[in-house]
């Protein structure tokens, strides 16, 4: 195998629910997560140590030292592994950063995900201890990382350790970031009430505007007070809710991207078409939540090249 592909697609938090903080500062959420098929890809050439490049329209700025999340990932798995040897790891970035959708988190689970389908050590075994220390030193690499490590549906509880699979209907939505990042310690430092509601069990949608319908019951406990540190997300989601076909508008993770949701994909694209006419200046995607086929390049989550 010369080299190997691997897709990171962004995480939606539809809801999120801060329910508690534990004494070593952590908070405990509950929240119902979805994957795009908008996302960053990357490729894994064997190397004889860990390094990486970056490129892509949002590559200005993403570290390519060891401060990476995926050199951060890589070198998690080598020293759980007793993984020998090394990658070289060359990143197409296009979401944006610190932008509420797990990107960093999103890249260093593909990094994991790559490196056991390049074979290094018995795949199985491997795998079950990588996944095995998800309660572990791995979250504590990125509270996001263990969801991402099997990007499907799911509904995430505690420090992001709790993990079930869900079933959702496809959603087909628009996401939005008005080019602000938001630092996530400041939003939570902003929330006042941390002891919140948990999600109720998510039943079994009948049809898509089921779903919908029951998300608009939920919340993002972390959108008034990423708003009051950075007001323009106010402000992108008042224009989504105005949006032809828009059902839903909520911020997703801590910010400030939001994101729309539609009754059809086409109604997603005419979206995203409406909105790069009106604001230019914000970075924006449309794909449908649960098809992890990629917007800008349909190839599989690895594929070998």
């Amino acid at each position: 195998m010369s080299a190997l592909s691997v897709f990171a697609p962004a995480k939606i938090n539809l809801a999120l629910h801060v329910t508690g903080q534990r004494e070593d500062g952590y908070h405990l959420l509950d929240s119902l997560v979805a994957f795009s098929p908008v996302g960053d890809r990357l490729t894994l050439r064997p190397a004889e140590e860990f390094s990486m490049t970056v490129s892509g329209p949002e590559a200005q700025g993403v570290p390519t030292d060891h401060s990476n999340l995926v050199l951060k990932g890589a070198a998690f798995f080598a020293e759980h592994t007793g993984m020998t040897g090394g990658v070289a790891f060359q990143l197409e970035k296009n979401l944006p950063a610190a932008s509420g959708i797990g990107g960093g988190s999103s890249d260093a689970a593909a990094a994991i995900r790559g490196l056991l389908q390049m074979g290094f050590g018995d795949a199985p075994a491997v795998q079950a201890r990588v996944l095995g220390m998800i309660g572990g030193a791995l979250t504590r690499l990125g509270a996001d990382i263990p969801m991402c490590l099997s990007p499907v549906a799911q509904r995430v509880r505690g420090v992001g350790e709790d993990l079930t699979p869900i079933q959702l209907p496809p959603l087909p939505c628009l996401l939005v970031n008005p080019r602000v990042e938001v630092a996530t310690p400041a939003v939570f430092k902003a929330l006042r009430q941390k002891d919140n509601s948990p999600l109720p069990a998510p039943p079994t949608f009948a049809t898509l505007q089921e779903c919908i319908d029951w998300l608009a019951q939920q919340r993002n406990d972390l959108q008034a007070p990423a708003i009051a540190t950075a007001p323009v997300i106010a402000t992108v989601l008042e224009t989504l809710a105005t949006l032809p076909g828009c059902r839903l508008a909520r911020m997703s993770g801590s910010g400030a991207t939001c994101f729309a949701l539609f009754a059809t994909p086409a109604e997603a694209r005419a979206a995203e078409t409406a909105l790069r006419a009106a604001r230019p200046e914000w970075w924006c995607a449309e794909g449908t939540l649960g098809d992890q086929r990629a917007a800008s390049a349909p190839r599989p989550a690895f594929n070998v090249v």
